[in-house]
C-alpha cells in the first residue's frame, strides 16, 4: 500500500465536511386567521303558493333536486269548482234564451220584410239578442278566470335546485303566497362571517385555504358585503368542486390577513441533543453549532421548513448536508 502525501492528507483534513449550505434571509410569511365558513346556495327561492285551498298532492320531499317548472304540489280549493258549475248552468241558460231571441229575430225580419212590424220593434228584437250574447261571452270570460285558477294550484318550482325544506303537509290549509317549498340553486358556494378587525386586509379574488378531508383545498374570495352587522362581515368563497350534499355544514376554513417576515431553515438542518434544537452554521470555514428555538413547520415552496424564532440572524450560512 502507497503512502498518501502529506501535502493531500492535510488538504483533506482541512476541507469542509459539509456540501450544501444555506444563507439566511427574511422570508414574507402569509399570516392566516382560522374560521368556519358554512356550504350554502346561491339561491333560496321559495315555492309559493298562488292561490289558497287545501294541499292534495304533495310531489317533493327535503333532498330532491328538480328543474325550473317541475310540479312541486298541487292545492285545490272546492269553492272554485262549485263556481264553474254555476257559470255552466248559467251559460246553458243564456244559450237557451238566445237560441228563443235569434228564433224570435228571423220571424221578425220576416215580418217587417211583409210590413207588419215597425222598424223599432225589429231593432229591439236585434238588441234582445246582442245583449244575450255579451252576457254569453262575459260569462265564459268569467269562467276562464275561474279555471285559471284551478291550474294556478299547481305549484311549479321557480329554478332547478334540491329541495331544502318542505313546510307544510298533504292535507295542510295553505293561503295564497305561502310557501310550499325553498329551493336551494344556483350552485353552491362558501359563505363566510369574518370578524370586522379583518374586514381591511381581504380583498375580492384573494386566495382562502378550506380544509378539507384530502388536505388543504383552495378558494377564491369572490365578494364581500359591504354591510357589517353583529361585528362581522359576510363573504362569499367560490370553491371548484365543493360537497353539495348537505347545505349548511360548517367547514374550517383559513383567511389571509396580513403578512410578517420569518427565517426559515430546512428539517434536515435541525438536530436534536438533551431535548434541545441545533442548527449548524458556517463560522469561518468551519462549522459551529447553535441551539436555537423553533416555531411551527410551514410548507415553503413545496418542502418542510421551520420558522427559527431565537439563536440565528440573517446572514448566518446554514449547513443543511454533508458530504
Amino acid at each position: 500500500m502507497r503512502p498518501i502525501p502529506v501535502i493531500l492528507l492535510l488538504g483533506l483534513l482541512a476541507s469542509p465536511l459539509w456540501a450544501e449550505t444555506l444563507t439566511l434571509s427574511p422570508t414574507t410569511l402569509t399570516e392566516w386567521k382560522a374560521i368556519y365558513g358554512q356550504v350554502d346556495t346561491r339561491d333560496r327561492v321559495p315555492g309559493r303558493a298562488r292561490i289558497g285551498g287545501i294541499v292534495d298532492s304533495l310531489m317533493v320531499t327535503e333532498g330532491d333536486q328538480v328543474e325550473a317548472g317541475q310540479p312541486l304540489a298541487v292545492i285545490t280549493d272546492d269553492k272554485l269548482q262549485f263556481q264553474i258549475d254555476a257559470l255552466n248552468s248559467r251559460l246553458d241558460a243564456l244559450n237557451s234564451q238566445l237560441a228563443t231571441a235569434r228564433a224570435d229575430l228571423e220571424r221578425g225580419r220576416q215580418l217587417l220584410d211583409r210590413g207588419v212590424i215597425t222598424t223599432q220593434r225589429f231593432d229591439a228584437l236585434q238588441t234582445q239578442v246582442d245583449v244575450l250574447e255579451g252576457e254569453i261571452a262575459g260569462t265564459e270570460s268569467e269562467k276562464l278566470v275561474v279555471e285559471r285558477q284551478i291550474e294556478e294550484g299547481r305549484v311549479l318550482a321557480p329554478e332547478a335546485g334540491i329541495i331544502l325544506n318542505v313546510p307544510v303537509s298533504r292535507g295542510s290549509v295553505i293561503t295564497p303566497g305561502e310557501a310550499v317549498a325553498e329551493i336551494g340553486g344556483g350552485g353552491v358556494f362558501m359563505r363566510l362571517a369574518i370578524p370586522e378587525r379583518f374586514s381591511a386586509a381581504l380583498a375580492e379574488g384573494d386566495t382562502i385555504q378550506i380544509e378539507g378531508a384530502d388536505g388543504l383545498q383552495e378558494g377564491r374570495l369572490a365578494k364581500l358585503y359591504p354591510l357589517i352587522t353583529g361585528g362581522r362581515l359576510q363573504a362569499d368563497i367560490e370553491v371548484e368542486g365543493l360537497d353539495a350534499r348537505f347545505i349548511g355544514r360548517r367547514v374550517p376554513v383559513r383567511l389571509p390577513v396580513g403578512e410578517r417576515e420569518a427565517l426559515l431553515v430546512p428539517e434536515s438542518a435541525v438536530s436534536q441533543t438533551g431535548g434541545l434544537d441545533f442548527v449548524t452554521i458556517e463560522d469561518h470555514g468551519q462549522p459551529l453549532r447553535h441551539v436555537v428555538v423553533l416555531g411551527q413547520e410551514i410548507i415553503h415552496d413545496g418542502a418542510v421548513w421551520r420558522e427559527v424564532l431565537s439563536g440565528l440572524e440573517p446572514g448566518d450560512i446554514v449547513v443543511t448536508g454533508n458530504e
